[in-house]
């Protein structure tokens, strides 16, 4: 009897602190910083379809996620691979609202097909003016803004601080607070390498 007593209560004190211990792993996963950001950098060319799935498969919807979207700051950096997705980049910086910045990339990227493959550069030009026009930027920012050369140097510029500084070999390339991303572009996966931060 007493044999039968002891294991029990040996029992119910294991289910005690395993109890215990779950509760306390959920509350250490849970339990974020408020004051902690994860930095998110995603150097990309407007014209790339990897780069367009990345961002409508992973930041989008990192950006809505409710467990996430306080902590993540994302970064949109222009890597430019051909003279389409340059100009698409000059309305991008064209656009002095930032908050509407990140619904203009959005938009570029999901009309992707559609602007991008308009022939000739000038015809590509009038759909990212249309576009523009969307968001409130006027035909004639928009004009000054692609044959602007000061701008068209700066986005240049940076590409090349880019490769010089990153290493840039392809876009998307994706860093999380400044660490080379090379796992798999979808949100699961990635969601699981931001959770592994806190």
């Amino acid at each position: 009897m007493k044999i039968k007593t002891l294991n029990s209560y040996i029992k119910i004190v294991f289910l005690f602190f395993s109890i215990f211990f779950i509760l306390s792993c959920d509350q250490r996963v849970e339990k974020k910083d408020k004051n902690q950001t994860i930095n998110i950098i995603v150097f990309s060319s407007l014209t790339c379809p990897h780069c367009a799935n990345f961002h409508e498969k992973v930041i989008v919807k990192l950006k809505n996620d409710n467990s996430l979207k306080n902590f993540i700051k994302f970064e949109h950096r222009g890597f430019p691979l051909d003279l389409a997705a340059l100009n698409a980049e000059k309305i991008l910086y064209c656009n002095k609202n930032q908050q509407n910045m990140f619904k203009l990339l959005t938009h570029l990227y999901s009309e992707q097909r559609n602007w991008a493959s308009r022939g000739g550069i000038n015809d590509i030009n009038e759909s990212l003016i249309k576009i523009a026009k969307k968001f409130g930027i006027n035909k004639n920012d928009s004009e000054k803004c692609l044959k602007s050369e000061k701008l068209e140097e700066e986005i240049l510029e940076k590409v090349i601080e880019a490769q010089k500084n990153f290493n840039i070999k392809s876009t998307p390339t994706i860093f999380i607070n400044k660490k080379n991303y090379d796992g798999k572009h979808n949100y699961k996966a990635f969601k699981k390498e931001i959770e592994k931060l806190f």
